[in-house]
């Protein structure tokens, strides 16, 4: 594994980071917990949640899963970064969800029973509140650090004014503001190079990729399909059908340079500015494995450049729409 600094912090991380979303629903606590062994002993020390994950199982279950593998000793907090995120809600009354005061004290203290931690490492929103002042927002947070119940707070889904608003905000305070960015980010989606990508590498915040192989659809799944190893439901076929040739043509790309597409997408994305490590939410070990190998594979400018013919990004604002 290698490892980086998660933006302008010394907090050292592995350039994979363990997502966690489909333990519970999708994998069972067993296989979650093999999973986060196999993880912990190929060198990721980063994992992600969020207190929503569960689904099927109920809101906060996924926390629960990882708290009962920390609960199991032998290193096992210790080793962690541990992300979590709060926002949505977690129940049908008032103040359950988003980024009042009363939630964030609320929500913090419901994830560290779930994950039986007494900190965690980095406390993340998942998703921009209009509602909430950033004071307000800022004062809980400064509570929840002093207190030694979080070490670094993230955001997840801003925009590039949100993060800019965050951090002159947090400035007047004196306070560290955001140390990263979880956003929506590969080869099919790259709508955050236009000002999300340069926002974060201006005030030193590490961007976190999620849905780093675009639901699939960059991890060889025309190959599987004609191999009838892959099965999708309407609107993944429809999506499939619309990007064929762009998805062969990268699938054949992958092909000439001996890589799994799969691979490709997640090297791709530590070439990138800001970026320190996408997170990949494995089902199987197998899809582990498989996730592995990407911290190996080097692409060179010829491959870099062919990718960006085919997957066409931004350069950033105002330069992508004007002179």
């Amino acid at each position: 594994m290698r490892f980086t600094h998660l933006g302008r912090t010394g907090l050292t991380v592995s350039r994979l980071c363990l997502g966690t979303m489909n333990f519970g629903p999708e994998t069972d606590e067993a296989t979650s917990s093999s999973i986060m062994d196999s993880a912990l002993e190929a060198g990721i020390n980063f994992f992600d949640s969020a207190n929503v994950y569960g689904r099927s199982k109920g809101r906060g279950a996924t926390e629960e899963i990882v708290g009962r593998w920390f609960a199991q000793g032998g290193g096992r907090r210790e080793k962690v970064v541990m992300a979590t995120k709060l926002y949505g809600d977690m129940g049908d009354w008032p103040n359950e969800g988003r980024l009042s005061a009363l939630n964030i004290r609320r929500a913090c203290e419901a994830s560290l029973r779930r994950l039986q931690t007494d900190y965690i490492d980095l406390y993340q929103m998942h998703h921009i509140d209009r509602g909430a002042g950033w004071d307000e927002i800022w004062e809980a947070m400064e509570v929840l650090r002093t207190q030694g119940k979080i070490l670094y707070v993230g955001s997840s889904n801003f925009a590039g004014w949100h993060i800019a608003k965050a951090q002159e905000a947090a400035a007047r305070r004196h306070f560290m503001g955001l140390v990263s960015e979880q956003s929506h980010y590969n080869l099919l989606t790259r709508r955050i190079e236009l000002e999300v990508l340069p926002a974060a590498e201006d005030y030193g915040l590490g961007v976190i990729p999620w849905s780093p192989l675009a639901g699939g659809l960059l991890g060889g799944i025309v190959r599987k399909e004609r191999e009838g190893s892959r099965r999708y439901g309407e609107h993944l076929r429809r999506t499939v059908e619309a990007k064929r040739p762009q998805l062969e043509a990268y699938e054949d790309l992958c092909a000439e340079i001996d890589e799994e597409p799969g691979a490709v997408g997640l090297a791709w994305l530590l070439t990138r500015p800001a970026v320190t490590g996408p997170i990949v939410g494995p089902r199987t070990p197998e899809q582990l494995d498989s996730a592995l190998h990407a911290v190996d594979v080097t692409l060179d400018d010829k491959v870099l450049t062919r990718l960006d013919e085919l997957f066409p990004g931004h350069r950033p604002a105002p330069e992508d729409y004007a002179w």
